[in-house]
């Protein structure tokens, strides 16, 4: 048998017009704390990133209006953007999408933030879910 590509939980992304009215009420309401934060000019986004135990809660907004957040929130709203998964490898795990016909947005990883190395897979071929593969 295999091992598991996916080894836990990073990030549960959440799409938001205002990243200081949301790190305030996650702050207020939880007492969560930013953790880290970034801005991605190559994403077109800033990121807060909350720390719950092994995970994180990241809060995303976009810095211009042709960024796939921007695009999403105008398309969606506020709300879950993303599931983001931590990889040992992460170009083991996109070839594993594509040898299982899986949908890829990245054709190859690439740089992320916190230092990470990322790769997004298309929701049409995940049931639904844009997920973001994390390796650290």
């Amino acid at each position: 048998m295999t091992a598991p590509l996916l080894t836990e939980i990073d990030h549960v992304a959440i799409a938001v017009r205002d990243l200081e009215a949301a790190i305030a009420y996650y702050g207020d309401t939880f007492g969560a704390t930013v953790a880290h934060r970034e801005r991605i000019d190559s994403d077109g986004v800033e990121e807060a990133l909350l720390k719950v135990a092994d995970s994180y809660i990241q809060l995303l907004t976009p810095t211009s209006e042709t960024s796939p957040v921007a695009r999403y929130l105008e398309k969606n709203g506020e709300g879950i953007h993303h599931v983001g998964y931590r990889v040992d490898d992460c170009a083991a795990a996109l070839r594993s999408v594509a040898e299982h016909g899986g949908r890829m947005i990245d054709q190859a990883p690439r740089p992320g933030s916190r230092g990470t190395t990322v790769a997004f897979v298309h929701p049409k071929g995940a049931f639904g879910t844009l997920i973001e593969l994390v390796q650290e």
